[in-house]
C-alpha cells in the first residue's frame, strides 16, 4: 500500500500544523475525526460571533427606539413631570452619587474575583457552584434573591395601603424553608439533579413534564419576575432622583448580565453575599430613622389608624378634582390593620384561603422553583444546605420591620399623597390611576434620609434589583441549557452546555430591555397582590405534583401528568377572566360576574391544589405503579431506605440511575490536544510542527490565537482545563452521595434544635399578630 499523506491545518494550543504520514487506514481516519471536529469548533465560534453581533444589533435598536419614545413623551405629551424628573438629576448630591459609585466598584470587583476563581468551564461549576459554598454564603443568597426592589416597593405600598397583612408571606417563608432543607433537599441530593424539571424527569420518566415544568418557570420569570423588578426599580430612580429610566435600567440590566454571564452560580452567591449586609444595613438604618421621627412602634400604632387624607384641603388645592362617596372606603386606614391574618371574606387576606391556598403556592416557589433550589444544591453538603435554610429563616423576619413598618411610616407622613381621593388625584399625584401607594418607600427616602445615606439606599435598592436578576438569569439559563436544549441535542459537552446558557442570558437580556415600555403601563395598584394572584393560579398543581411525587412512591407519570393538566387549565381559565374583568375604579359600579368579584384567588388556588391532588391520585391508582428504577433515589421513602441500609448489604440498593450524583461534569474525551499517535518503525507516526509565535489578527491563531478569540473563548467558555475522562463506578457514586447526605450526630442534633427554635418563632409571629 502506498503511503498516504493526510494534512491537518489545526491550531490547537498554539500548534501550526500537524503532519501525519502514515499507512494505516485506521489511523488516517482518527485524524481525519481530529480534522472533523477542529472544523466544527470553528463553525461553532462562527455562528456565536453572528449571533452576538445580532444581539448587538438589536440593542442598539432598542435604545435609539427608547430615545424616540422619551423625547415624544418630552416634547409632544403633556406628561411635564416626567421630564422634569428627568431634569431633576442634576440636584442630587455628591455624596450620594460617590456612595453608588462605590458600591458599583465593590461588587463588580467582588465578581471578577469570583469569575477569576470559579470552576466555569464545566456544569457542576457554573451552575452549581461546585458544590462548594458555606451555610453562611447560601443563607444570605437565599435572602437576598428573594428579597428584590419589588418587595422594597411592593411590600411598603402594600403595608401603607392595608397594614401588616402582607408581612404574613414573609412568615411563612420561615416555615416552608425547612420544609425545603429537610424535606426536598435531601432528596434533590440523592438523586443528583441540577434543575426541577430534571427532578420530574427523573422521577415518573418521560420528558412531558419535564417540559412542561421548564416551559412554566421561564414564562413566570418574565412575566411576574423580570417585569415587576424592572418596574420597581424603574419607579425607585424616577422618584428618588428623576434619572432617565431607560438608561438606568438598561445599564443596570447590562451590568448584572454581565456579572451572571462570566461569573456564574459562584460570582452571584459571593455578590449576593456582600449585597445582603448592605440591604440590611441600610434598610435598618431607614427604619431607625422614621421610627424616631414618628415616635416608635407605638406612636406607628396609633398614628397608623389615623392617617387619613385631608379631603378638603385637597379639593381646595386642585378645584378640577371631583370626589366620589364611594371611595370613601378605600381611603380610610383599614379597621383591622394592625392585624396580620384576618376574617374569611376579608378582601385582602383570608386566613383559611392563605393557609390552604397560599401555602401550597409558596411551596412552589420555596421548595420548587429554580431560583431558590439552585442556591441550596450549591451547599458544600446537607448539613450546610440545612443550615442556610434556618439562616434564610431567621432573615425573613426582617422584612416586616424594614419594609413593611416603613411604608406604614410613609402613610403617616404622606396620607394626603398615598391615600388619594379619587383616579384622577392619582394620576395627578403618581401618574397611576390605580393608586399611589407603591411610591412609599421612595417617598419615605427621600424625606427622612440624609445627603450620603440617601445614596446609600439607591445602592440598597440597587442591589435588590440585581440580586434578583441576576438569580433569574442564571436559574432560566440552567433551566432552558440542561432541560430543554439538553433534550434537543444530548451529545453536547460541558463546554457547549456553559456556552448556550451564557448565550440564553444574553437572550434573557434583550428580551428584558424590550419588555421595558410595557412595565412602565403596568403601574398602579398594589404591586405585590399583582404577582401573588398570577403566581396562585398557576403554581398550586406543580406543588401538588412535587409534594406527592417526594412523599408518595405510588404516584406515576400518568397520574402526575393529568392532575396538573386539569389544574393548569382551570387555573389558566381563571386567569384569563381575571384579567378580562379588571377590578373597576373606586368611583364605577362593580358589575364583575360573581366568581370574580366574590371568590378570592386564594380560594381559587386551594382548589386548584386540592383538585390537582386528588386527580392525581386517582389516576395513579387507574393505572400500573412506577419501577423500582423511578423512585429509588427519588423519594422519601428511598431516602430513608438508604439510611436504614448505609451500614449493611447494599446489593438490593444499588442505584439503577445513570446519573445519581456527581462531583462535576467532565468531558468524556480527551481534548484534542493530547490526541497523539505512534507508529514505531520507518520513521512513521506523528510530527507536531513548531508552535505559533505570532497571532494573525482577530480569528488568526484558531481556538486560541488572536486577542479578540481569547476575549470570546473566556467569555462564552470553551477554554476549559483539560480534565482526564473519569467514570466513576456504581460504588463510588454510592459514596459520593453518602458523603453528601452525612450528618455528624452533634451536627444534627444543633441543626434540628434550631429547627424547632425557628418553626416556633414563626408559629408565635402568626398568632400574636393575628389575634
Amino acid at each position: 500500500m502506498s503511503k498516504k499523506l493526510l494534512y491537518v491545518k489545526c491550531k490547537i494550543h498554539k500548534v501550526r500544523y500537524c503532519f501525519v504520514i502514515s499507512t494505516n487506514p485506521k489511523k488516517i481516519s482518527e485524524f481525519s475525526s481530529v480534522k472533523s471536529r477542529v472544523l466544527n469548533l470553528n463553525i461553532t465560534i462562527i455562528i456565536i460571533i453572528i449571533i452576538i453581533i445580532i444581539i448587538i444589533i438589536i440593542i442598539i435598536i432598542i435604545i435609539i427606539i427608547t430615545i424616540i419614545i422619551i423625547i415624544h413623551l418630552c416634547v409632544f405629551s403633556s406628561l411635564q413631570q416626567f421630564c422634569s424628573n428627568m431634569a431633576a438629576a442634576a440636584a442630587m448630591e455628591a455624596a450620594d452619587i460617590v456612595v453608588v459609585a462605590i458600591y458599583f466598584i465593590v461588587v463588580l470587583a467582588i465578581g471578577y474575583f469570583a469569575m477569576r476563581k470559579a470552576n466555569k468551564g464545566t456544569v457542576s461549576g457554573y451552575f452549581l457552584a461546585g458544590r462548594s459554598m458555606n451555610w453562611a454564603a447560601v443563607g444570605a443568597s437565599l435572602f437576598v434573591s428573594n428579597i428584590g426592589s419589588e418587595h422594597f416597593i411592593g411590600l411598603a405600598g402594600s403595608g401603607a395601603a392595608s397594614g401588616l397583612s402582607v408581612a404574613a408571606w414573609e412568615i411563612n417563608a420561615l416555615l416552608l424553608l425547612q420544609l425545603l432543607g429537610w424535606l426536598f433537599i435531601p432528596v434533590y441530593i440523592q438523586c443528583g439533579v441540577y434543575t426541577m424539571p430534571e427532578y420530574l424527569s427523573k422521577r415518573f420518566g418521560g420528558n412531558r413534564l419535564k417540559v412542561y415544568f421548564a416551559a412554566l418557570s421561564l414564562i413566570l420569570y418574565i412575566f411576574t419576575k423580570l417585569s415587576v423588578d424592572l418596574y420597581a426599580g424603574a419607579l425607585f430612580i424616577q422618584e428618588s432622583f428623576g434619572w432617565n429610566l431607560y438608561v438606568s435600567i438598561i445599564c443596570l440590566i447590562t451590568m448584572t448580565a454581565l456579572l451572571t454571564v462570566t461569573g456564574g452560580l459562584v460570582a452571584v452567591i459571593y455578590t449576593d453575599t456582600v449585597q445582603a449586609f448592605l440591604m440590611i444595613a441600610g434598610a435598618l438604618c431607614l427604619t431607625g430613622i422614621s421610627l424616631y421621627k414618628v415616635g416608635g412602634f407605638e406612636g406607628v400604632k396609633t398614628k397608623y389608624m389615623q392617617a387619613s387624607p385631608n379631603i378638603t384641603a385637597i379639593l381646595l388645592s386642585s378645584p378640577n378634582l371631583t370626589y366620589s362617596e364611594s371611595c370613601h372606603l378605600h381611603v380610610l386606614p383599614k379597621p383591622d390593620a394592625l392585624k396580620m391574618l384576618r376574617g374569611p371574606t376579608d378582601p385582602d387576606l383570608p386566613w383559611p384561603g392563605f393557609l390552604l391556598g397560599q401555602t401550597p403556592a409558596s411551596i412552589w416557589y420555596w421548595c420548587t422553583d429554580q431560583v431558590i433550589v439552585q442556591r441550596v444544591l450549591a451547599a458544600k453538603n446537607i448539613a450546610h444546605a440545612k443550615g442556610s435554610t434556618i439562616m434564610a429563616g431567621f432573615l425573613k423576619i426582617l422584612p416586616m420591620f424594614i419594609i413593611v413598618i416603613p411604608g406604614m411610616i410613609s402613610r403617616i407622613f404622606f396620607a394626603d399623597e398615598l391615600a388619594c381621593i379619587s383616579p384622577e388625584h392619582c394620576l395627578e399625584v403618581c401618574g397611576s390611576a390605580s393608586g399611589c401607594t407603591n411610591v412609599a418607600y421612595p417617598r419615605l427616602v427621600m424625606s427622612v434620609m440624609p445627603v450620603g445615606l440617601r445614596g446609600l439606599m439607591m445602592a440598597v435598592i440597587i442591589a435588590a434589583l440585581m440580586s434578583d436578576l441576576d438569580s433569574i438569569f442564571n436559574s432560566a439559563s440552567t433551566i432552558f441549557t440542561l432541560d430543554i436544549y439538553k433534550m434537543l441535542r444530548k451529545r453536547a459537552s460541558s463546554g457547549e452546555l456553559v456556552t448556550v446558557g451564557r448565550l440564553f442570558v444574553v437572550f434573557m437580556v434583550v428580551a428584558s430591555i424590550a419588555w421595558v415600555p410595557v412595565v412602565v403601563e403596568m403601574q398602579g395598584g398594589q404591586m405585590f397582590y399583582y404577582i401573588q394572584e398570577v403566581t396562585d393560579y398557576l403554581t398550586p398543581p406543580v406543588a401538588a405534583t412535587f409534594l406527592l411525587g417526594v412523599l408518595w412512591r405510588r404516584c406515576n407519570e400518568t397520574g402526575a401528568f393529568w392532575g396538573g393538566l386539569v389544574g393548569f387549565v382551570l387555573g389558566a381559565a381563571r386567569l384569563i377572566l381575571a384579567l378580562v374583568y379588571r377590578e373597576p375604579r373606586c368611583d364605577q359600579p362593580d358589575e364583575r360576574p360573581a366568581l370574580i368579584k366574590d371568590v378570592h384567588f386564594m380560594y381559587v388556588a386551594a382548589v386548584l391544589f386540592w383538585v390537582s391532588a386528588l386527580v392525581t391520585v386517582v389516576v395513579s391508582l387507574c393505572t400500573p405503579p412506577p419501577g423500582k428504577e423511578q423512585i429509588r433515589n427519588t423519594t422519601l421513602w428511598g431516602l430513608n431506605k438508604r439510611r436504614r441500609l448505609k451500614s449493611g448489604d447494599r446489593k438490593d440498593a444499588r442505584p439503577t440511575d445513570d446519573h445519581v450524583i456527581e462531583p462535576s461534569d467532565v468531558e468524556t474525551h480527551l481534548p484534542l490536544a493530547d490526541l497523539k499517535m505512534v507508529d514505531e518503525g520507518e520513521g512513521r507516526g506523528v510530527r507536531v510542527g513548531e508552535e505559533e509565535e505570532e497571532e494573525e489578527g482577530c480569528l488568526g491563531g484558531g481556538l486560541e490565537g488572536g486577542r479578540c478569540m481569547k476575549a470570546l473563548v473566556c467569555l462564552c467558555g470553551f477554554q476549559e482545563e483539560p480534565v482526564e475522562a473519569q467514570v466513576l463506578p456504581v460504588q463510588e457514586q454510592e459514596k459520593l452521595a453518602e458523603e453528601l447526605l452525612r450528618e455528624p450526630r452533634r451536627t444534627r442534633i444543633l441543626l434540628n434544635t434550631a429547627l424547632v427554635v425557628i418553626c416556633s418563632v414563626g408559629i408565635f409571629f402568626f398568632v400574636y399578630f393575628s389575634l
